[in-house]
């Protein structure tokens, strides 16, 4: 079973029971104190508030290696993870929060510091600092220490200390501390996600797709187009919105205005139905004439054992 089905079968349980199914606070945090806060820093919506209380469950973690070593919830959660709580246990759906509005509920909060970017070191299940793979299902969050005092604080001090917790320049400071910690993960950590897109253009593209020229590269976790990007992506007449499902890799042929997509996949992310919909609709609105999907492993063992999973390979 998934996240998502044991997320609903614990829902049902609980229903069944008479108990609840969140609680009406965790480690002495209400959703209404969530609420408060997020209103002085100027972050306030629903799906916000919700977020931040996610991240309060202090529960086993839902990585089982991580649970193993008494790791809870709160120190690291994944977008899944985090999306499958708020959908599904506090709101009492059957769908997970779509990963793609992360930009809406997620972003605003590690921009600011509240939120910090951890990841989970499969090799002894220990959370590090920020995403140094991208595109990882061992990429997780939790709240930043300080914004949790602010969270815990009594009620006579919470709202001074989050109007304080709010100035620029101690925002600086801590995305300054969290960007220095998430680089000494980053230069420890080995990213086969990262090598495979490199050989993909540099390998695959050059032989396979000649006339095409690399316009976007999707190889981080943090802002999804730099200003580099921008420039290139304008020159290139295409237009990205926070709302569009951007693959690994998207290539341009000037001659016969077509677009190639490629997706680079080592654990999971190939190109499936939705992909290929969402991206025809993103050629049409950019004026492209057609539009091309490719999926890259790297091997073929990893092909075999992936394809293998698919009911209607792409």
């Amino acid at each position: 079973m998934g996240i998502e089905d044991d997320a609903i079968a614990r829902r049902k349980e609980a229903q069944e029971k008479g108990a609840k199914i969140v609680p009406d606070c965790y480690q002495g945090v209400t959703k209404q104190r969530v609420s408060d806060v997020l209103a002085v820093i100027d972050r306030c919506t629903d799906n916000m508030i919700d977020v931040v209380f996610s991240l309060l469950c202090d529960e086993p973690s839902w990585y089982k290696k991580a649970a193993k070593n008494g790791y809870r919830f709160c120190d690291g959660a994944s977008v899944a993870h985090i999306g499958t709580h708020v959908g599904i246990l506090q709101r009492g759906g059957n769908l997970k929060l779509d990963r793609e509005g992360r930009d809406y509920w997620l972003k605003p909060l590690w921009e600011i510091g509240a939120i910090e970017k951890v990841y989970l070191d499969s090799k002894d299940g220990i959370f590090r600092p920020g995403h140094p793979i991208a595109k990882s299902s061992n990429s997780a969050y939790r709240l930043a220490t300080d914004f949790m005092v602010i969270l815990q604080a009594p009620d006579n001090q919470w709202k001074e200390l989050a109007q304080g917790w709010v100035q620029i320049d101690m925002q600086r400071e801590r995305l300054a501390l969290q960007a220095a910690q998430a680089l000494a993960t980053a230069n420890t950590v080995e990213s086969a996600h990262s090598r495979l897109i490199k050989a993909s253009y540099e390998i695959y593209a050059t032989r396979f797709l000649p006339g095409y020229e690399v316009i976007y590269i999707d190889d981080g976790d943090g802002d999804r187009i730099t200003s580099e990007q921008q420039n290139v992506l304008t020159d290139a007449g295409v237009t990205i919105a926070i709302h569009d499902s951007m693959p690994d890799i998207l290539l341009l042929n000037r001659k016969n205005n077509s677009l190639w997509v490629i997706e680079a996949v080592t654990s999971d992310g190939e190109v499936d139905i939705h992909k290929i919909e969402s991206m025809r609709a993103f050629a049409l609105r950019n004026g492209k004439a057609d539009i091309g999907f490719t999926t890259t492993y790297p091997t073929w063992k990893k092909a075999a054992e992936r394809q293998s999973l698919l009911k209607k390979p792409c």
